[in-house]
């Protein structure tokens, strides 16, 4: 690497932040020489936080944390100033609250009835536990492009686990068995808790306001360049054996440009995202069904890899929206009535309790109650919550409708139906708002190796893939950890840093997790 090396991000998830703060920590470049491209005019990606405590609080989702296994995330925001406790880091202030606000759920399933459910068995039979190992044990040259049905029986997802387990990381019977399969070693050390929780942290607020916004402040300082709503349409690459990016097309403004890239110089693509054309509802209306023809969020992935294999294939991610949806939603509340019935139903103060599923919800809807404030600046008197349901396509228990058609109100109801509570007293003051998320399990979908990318394909020169459609051998996507992983693995390759990036915990191959998971498979 020149001293007068320049790096281009097009797209500003938490992998280009990542990316640029590791340029600068450990390659020594100047932030002056680093431009990360935006096309909305947030900077995030799907780490976003939004809204008021007037108009709404607005939050996609959130992303599960664990310290036992968010090694290079954690290697990174030790680095990384907080911005409300001067002379400490973010991974000091998320360890100091987690210390506090110690996980323990309660009421991680509530049933038909609105009755707790006794989680303290996985409710396996033998055969479910013989697939789950069959599954677990199978190499991912087996696997292949299977499905998660293709190994286990019906039977298997009516279990304690696959309710716990695939609401806590989102998957559903259709998706890849490699990614459950990673899953099922990655957070083997959470198999054993996974009815408490007890293995998840939690950042202060929410990660827009915990993650990015220090992160930004920091790269800020550094004086990258940011240039948001400017949407980079093309990456022009030269001829010859070697890949190598020659030139950026923008539209900024309705104008077209034009960057030049030499051969020194360095472009991190975020190729694919899983918030591609999401919308927001309100109280009266549901969220507009948008596709990636209406966003073009997909469009210059699909423009580069048109006939070069080695890019991936990013139809295997985004052509089945009705396989990679659900819809989610955030709730504000001026009263504290909800909080309270919910803390004295569960037995879990806001913020110790996690996901609360109503497994034998239609929606399969769960809610969380976050420590509040859940946003930095939420006034006293503002409470918010959010949930999501993994089944938004079907008809609801309570409202006859699909989730995906609901609007706040309808969302609302439909929560006081499986609680027994009455609407009109506990949602008198609520302001719920609705998401729709097409692809935001699309990184799950079943594929081959080779329909994702590299990090930094082979033969390129300059051009490397940061996102959570690439090929990190072991790690699991759908995690702040891959890309903030494979951030890191790009940087040290693409400058020839003899750094050690920390590897990835095998909690797996210990006698001890091991033991532990036997003992509750037997439960």
């Amino acid at each position: 690497m020149s001293k007068d090396t320049k790096a281009f991000m097009v797209g500003s998830g938490i992998g280009s932040l990542a990316a640029a703060a590791f340029m600068i920590r450990d390659g020594e470049m100047s932030g002056r020489n680093i431009t990360i491209f935006e096309a909305l005019p947030v900077l995030g990606g799907s780490l976003d936080g939004g809204g008021n405590p007037e108009t709404g609080y607005t939050m996609r989702g959130g992303r599960m944390l664990t310290t036992d296994n968010y090694e290079c995330t954690w290697e990174l925001f030790k680095s990384i100033p907080s911005l409300e406790h001067p002379g400490k880091s973010v991974f000091d202030e998320t360890v100091e609250f987690n210390e506090v606000m110690k996980s323990c759920s309660k009421a991680r399933l509530i049933d038909r009835n609105r009755s707790i459910v006794d989680v303290k068995s996985m409710g396996f039979n033998m055969a479910d536990r013989t697939q789950l190992l069959e599954l677990a044990a199978a190499s991912e040259d087996k696997l292949g492009s299977t499905r998660i049905t293709d190994w286990l029986s019906p039977e298997f997802f009516t279990t304690n686990f696959w309710y716990m387990w695939s609401t806590t990381f989102a998957f559903q019977p259709w998706h890849s068995a490699v990614e459950f399969n990673r899953y099922l070693h990655r957070f083997m050390k959470e198999f054993s808790r996974i009815e408490t929780l007890a293995g998840v942290k939690r950042t202060v607020y929410n990660q827009y306001d915990s993650l990015v916004k220090p992160l930004v402040s920091w790269l800020t300082a550094q004086q990258v360049q940011f240039r948001k709503a400017c949407t980079v349409t093309d990456i022009v690459l030269g001829t010859g054996d070697k890949i190598l990016v020659t030139e950026l097309k923008t539209t900024e403004s309705g104008k077209t440009g034009s960057i030049p890239i030499r051969p020194e110089d360095l472009v991190l693509f975020q190729n694919g995202t899983m918030t591609d054309a999401s919308t927001f509802g309100s109280m009266t209306k549901a969220p507009e069904k948008l596709t990636k023809a209406d966003t073009n969020g997909w469009l210059l992935w699909e423009k580069l890899a048109t006939g070069r294999p080695e890019f991936g294939n990013p139809a295997v991610f985004n052509s089945s929206i009705p396989e990679s949806n659900w819809p989610s939603f955030t709730v504000t509340l001026k009263d504290t009535v909800f909080f309270d019935k919910m803390e004295a139903m569960s037995g879990n103060k806001a913020g110790t309790g996690g996901l609360v599923t109503f497994k034998d919800s239609n929606w399969y809807m769960s809610v969380v109650l976050a420590y509040q404030p859940h946003y930095a600046g939420q006034p006293d008197g503002v409470q918010v919550f959010w949930g999501y349901a993994l089944h938004g396509d079907r008809v609801g228990n309570f409202v006859p409708k699909p989730m995906a058609d609901c609007n706040g109100e309808e969302i609302l109801r439909e929560l006081c139906g499986h609680l027994n509570f009455d609407q009109e007293i506990t949602f008198a003051n609520a302001n719920c708002i609705p998401c729709r998320m097409p692809y935001i399990t699309s990184q799950f979908m079943p594929r081959s190796k080779s329909d994702r990318p590299l990090p930094v394909p082979k033969n390129s020169k300059n051009l490397a893939f940061v996102s959570q459609y690439v090929e990190i051998p072991d790690d699991v996507v759908f995690t702040v950890e891959y890309s903030v992983r494979v951030a890191q693995m790009v940087v040290y390759q693409l400058l020839g840093l003899d750094h050690e990036i920390p590897a990835i915990s095998r909690h797996d191959e210990t006698v001890k997790v091991k033991f532990d998971a036997v003992l509750k498979a037997f439960a």
